[in-house]
Parts: structure tokens; sequence; C-alpha cells
């Protein structure tokens, strides 16, 4: 893209501390944008901002706290948009930990709803009536493969993710012109939670990490994990003009891995 096409744009990314959130932040502000960055590690984001102006930031600002904690969430987000309005809203979290769905409580399922789910309902029903009133909106789901394909070994994420997935195809019926919603969907990407559930596998099958990569890898047509950068440009485009009539969408940036069309 032109490197400007976010000027006069404001984005909140979350989950900006690491992985694809911190390369979405980064590649909204190398089109222009203004940031303002959530997460919980403080001295991550600190380092960031620094970056992202770097990178063509006009400005960043980073807000710490956990998407768990919707109350702070609710205050937080009422402050920021009292200075002005969010035009692009990346939502990004961490997703829930592998294993099989026999072993999930009641009290996992709805913690990581409400991380999930609830969060990015609280976040649409905070920003949209900046984005109405700008007539330009944009919300970006990071979701997972798993929106279409299950991933054996994650029935929580797989749960979860699908949720994610038709909450945000029925938002896209429902929000004005102008405001788009649409959902990335990673395959094998080279993040901290991916090394998180290679470690987790390789223990369980007494293996290596490297024989469990080589797994992954075998399963991807282009036979390599993806850097944070390619999905992260995704989402950059999707955020941009360019894309304003992509709506409701699930693109998987995943190396041709899925066999579903």
């Amino acid at each position: 893209m032109s490197g400007n096409s976010l000027s006069g744009r404001h984005a909140l990314v979350c989950g900006a501390s690491s992985g694809i959130g911190r390369a979405s932040a980064l590649a909204l502000a190398a089109e222009g944008a203004a940031l303002t960055v959530l997460a919980r590690r403080a001295d991550r984001l600190e380092t960031l901002l620094d970056e992202l102006k770097s990178a063509g930031a006009p400005s960043a600002q980073a807000l710490v706290l956990s998407l768990d904690d919707r109350e702070q969430l609710a205050s937080t987000m009422d402050a920021l948009l009292e200075r002005g309005p969010v035009h692009i809203v990346v939502h990004n979290t961490g997703g829930p930990p592998g294993g099989t769905l026999a072993s999930v409580s009641e009290a996992e399922l709805i913690h990581y709803f409400g991380r999930h789910v609830a969060s990015a309902q609280l976040l649409v029903q905070k920003t949209l009536p900046g984005m109405v009133a700008a007539s330009y909106g944009r919300f970006i789901q990071i979701v997972s493969t798993s929106v279409r394909e299950p991933i054996p070994g994650l029935g929580l994420s797989n749960i979860i993710r699908a949720a994610m997935g038709g909450w945000a195809k029925s938002w896209s019926q429902e929000l004005p012109p102008g405001v788009t919603i649409n959902s990335v969907l990673p395959g094998f990407t080279d993040t901290e939670r991916l090394g998180t559930l290679v470690e987790a596998r390789a223990v369980q099958q007494g293996r290596s990490s490297e024989e469990i990569l080589d797994g992954f890898c075998s399963q991807v047509p282009e036979g390599r994990i993806a850097r944070p950068e390619e999905p992260a440009a995704l989402v950059a485009f999707l955020a941009s003009p360019a894309a304003g009539y992509l709506r409701g969408t699930a693109i998987a940036v995943d190396g041709g891995r899925m066999r579903s069309i």
C-alpha cells in the first residue's frame, strides 16, 4: 500500500506485546495510523512505542490491562474515547490451552468465552458510535483456521474460535455502511503460543520440539511456519480504504494447510 493509507486514523491493537498483535501494530504504523496498543506486559509495550513511531505512527500510547477484566476494559475504553474516536480495532488475545474437550471444566469454558467473545463485543459496542460518526470503521479479529476446521488436541480453542467466527459474521449483517468486520485465520505461525503448544506436544508424545515442528511443516504445502508479519500484512490491508467492500469474510493465512475451500 501507499504508506499513508491510514493517515488520520486511530487504531487499537489488542495483544500487541508479541506475535501477530505486535506485528499488526507495526504494519498499521507503517500505513500512518496513530496507535493505541493494549496488553498485560508493560515493559514490552513501552519498548514497542518507540518502534511504532519509527515505523511511521504519528503517535503511540499503551494501555496495560487484561481482556479478562471487562470492568477495567470498559472504564479504560470510556477514558480513551473521550479523547477521540477509534477507527480500527484489532481484537487479538491469548488462546485457550491445548487438551481434549473431556478435560474442559465449565469454569474454563466460561472464562475463555469471556476473554474472546465478551471482550470483542464490548469493544464493538464502545467504539462503534465514533466509527459511525466518522463514516469509517474496521473491526478485525485474529482468530484461527479452526473456525473452519477443528484442530486435533485443541478442543476448547476450537469451540471458542468457532464462536468468534459466528459472532463476527452476525455483526457483519448489522453494522452500517462504511464500518466492516472481518477475521484473519492464521495457520501455524512463529509465535510464543505456537512454541508453548509445540513443547506440550513434545512432552506428551516423548519427541523433540524439532520433530513436532517438522510434523507441522509437513502439513503445509508452502513447507514452512508463517512469520507474524504475514498475517499482519493482511490486517493492514483489511484496515485500509482499499478493503472497504470486504465484509464478514474469514481469510486464512495458512500456507495452504486447510483442505476446505
